[in-house]
Formats: structure tokens, C-alpha cells, sequence
């Protein structure tokens, strides 16, 4: 999730696409919030593990 945030922010920056900025935004910060969770031991969502 974080990579794909990573990646529509470089196609919306460079396209000048205001959606693909605002979603790579949501997408990268939900993706490092659950990181975090996940790297504390955190269960999200009911499962400990997202493998």
C-alpha cells in the first residue's frame, strides 16, 4: 500500500492529476499507519498477521 501511494504521487506530481496526488496521499499514510501497527505486534482488524 505504501509503495502504491509512493507511486501515484509520482504519477500525479508529474501529470499534474490533483486525484492521484490526493489519493497516494490517503493511500501513504494509511499504509505507514498500519505498518506501525503491524511492526508493534498490534492485531488490526482482528488478524495479527496480513500474510
Amino acid at each position: 500500500m505504501i509503495v502504491l501511494g509512493l507511486i501515484l504521487l509520482l504519477i500525479g506530481f508529474l501529470t499534474d492529476i490533483s486525484i492521484l496526488w490526493t489519493i497516494g496521499i490517503v493511500l501513504l499514510v494509511i499504509g505507514l499507519i498500519l505498518a506501525v501497527l503491524g511492526a508493534t505486534g498490534r492485531a488490526v482488524g482482528g488478524r495479527k498477521y496480513w500474510y
